[in-house]
């Protein structure tokens, strides 16, 4: 045998050494091992628990501070003082530049060193392109909208505006997959609309004023947003179930639709714009890029150690430190309604999450039920037999 390892305790510690045809490696842990194997037992599970519990809450942590930090990143370079610059589209395609860019150096560096990251090869194919095109102009329509929802808004809003993906969800899959709705679910959506009206009113009360285009921009990014979930569910299957190839050509397509709108409708704002050239501009254009890139794979790492259910729950906490942030640092004074309509909102969509998470186990059980009697009639027939 060319590796052997060995171990032994003595003195109350643990000793291992590692032999090889090239000779003999010693480890040393001084941990002082438990009298008995009870203990030991119970010393191990607790270490499992508790490195079980800093996974999760370094997760969640990661995806809060990604996700928040891409909001104000794409704030600052959509809407600032500083920058002055009107190119929601602009800065929309060199996001999805960067992300086609970051797709290649990762499947450069799967193929290079295949034990450090797992990452599908990507070699452009046109019929790939082509099934993912319709996706795409949904897609472009989203963050599209998305951005000058952002743009109109602030961010201490921008929640609110968007609140309504989960209605548009539920109109979408009745319309297009013929699937009803139970009456809790509708009770939460009821409550998010609820919220949603009431957060507009009191944001058209409020000292900076209700953007009406902003809204709009929000209501439609929120249909935009439910019909993209639709058409991945679609797409995905083309690309042997690989979001990050799915990804790849999503972002391509997204490239090039982008450019004739810029061209028609940004090039003079980008000509005039006098920061074009400065380093410190594109280190924010870039920082931006890498976020949405790697928010992707933040939010699987998370649904991953912990539960679908427990990411959304995640989001709604997350949407309500942004809201808090964003008022405490634009200096914001909102009136009770307006926090009530935000917490309506977040309690809705939480909500109904996890009474979709309860009706999916139930369907679950009922059909595996189902599957048991069947088998165990067949059982029967075959004794009779």
């Amino acid at each position: 045998m060319d590796y052997v390892t060995k171990s032994y305790v003595r003195s109350g510690c643990f000793v291992a050494w590692n032999g090889n045809k090239h000779g003999t490696s010693f480890k040393l842990n001084l941990k002082i091992m438990p009298e008995n194997k009870e203990e030991s037992e119970e010393n191990m599970r607790k270490e499992s628990l508790l490195t079980k519990y800093m996974r999760v809450v370094g997760v969640v942590a990661l995806y809060w501070s990604v996700s928040i930090s891409l909001v104000f990143l794409n704030k600052y370079l959509l809407k600032s003082d500083d920058l002055k610059l009107n190119a929601p589209l602009f800065v929309t395609w060199f996001q999805c530049v960067v992300t086609v860019g970051l797709c290649y150096l990762c499947s450069y560096i799967a193929s290079r060193c295949p034990g450090s990251i797992t990452f599908p090869t990507l070699m452009f194919d046109q019929k790939l392109s082509r099934e993912a095109l319709p996706l795409s102009v949904v897609f472009v329509s989203m963050i599209t909208l998305n951005n000058l929802c952002l743009l109109e808004v602030g961010i201490a809003f921008y929640t609110v505006a968007r609140s309504l993906v989960t209605i548009f969800s539920l109109i979408f899959t009745y319309l297009i997959l013929g699937k009803k709705t139970t009456v809790p679910a509708l009770v939460c959506c009821a409550i998010i609309i609820g919220g949603f009206f009431l957060g507009v009113n009191q944001e058209g009360e409020s000292l900076d004023g209700l953007s009406v285009k902003g809204v709009i921009y929000g209501v439609a990014a929120s249909a935009m947003v439910a019909l993209n979930a639709i058409y991945i569910k679609k797409v995905l299957p083309s690309m042997d179930g690989d979001i990050w190839k799915l990804t790849y050509y999503n972002n391509i397509n997204a490239c090039f639709i982008f450019l004739p709108l810029i061209l028609l409708t940004e090039v003079s704002e980008l000509w005039n714009f006098t920061r074009l050239f400065d380093g410190i501009f594109w280190m924010y254009m870039c920082a931006s890029g890498f976020f949405g890139f790697i928010m992707g794979f933040v939010v699987g790492l998370e649904i991953k150690v912990t539960t679908p259910v427990t990411h959304t729950v995640s989001g709604v906490a997350k949407a309500c430190l942004q809201t808090v942030i964003a008022v405490m640092y634009y200096q914001e004074i909102k009136t009770a309604l307006w926090w009530v309509s935000n917490l309506l909102v977040l309690a809705g969509t939480g909500s109904y999450s996890i009474v979709k998470s309860l009706e999916m186990k139930k369907d679950h059980q009922l059909l595996s039920n189902k599957v048991t009697d069947e088998r165990s009639d067949q059982q029967e027939k075959q004794q009779l037999v």
